[in-house]
């Protein structure tokens, strides 16, 4: 009877162990989705300063 018992023990354990991993696993996700989020947004707003002082640039080369 001490076999069973021991086996389902540690099956439970397992699955507690597998839940935190899953648990940190879907934070870490989570943040690296934020990242990527924040990263797009900046490479937007550079873009478009990009955009902005090649136009003023252009029009500074067609007055001269």
């Amino acid at each position: 009877m001490f076999w069973p018992m021991f086996a389902v023990a540690v099956g439970f354990v397992g699955l507690a162990v597998l839940a935190v991993f899953a648990v940190r696993v879907f934070v870490e996700a989570r943040r690296l989705g934020r990242q990527v989020t924040e990263s797009a947004r900046r490479i937007s707003r550079a873009a478009e300063e990009l955009e902005r002082a090649s136009v003023s640039a252009a029009g500074a080369v067609d007055a001269l």
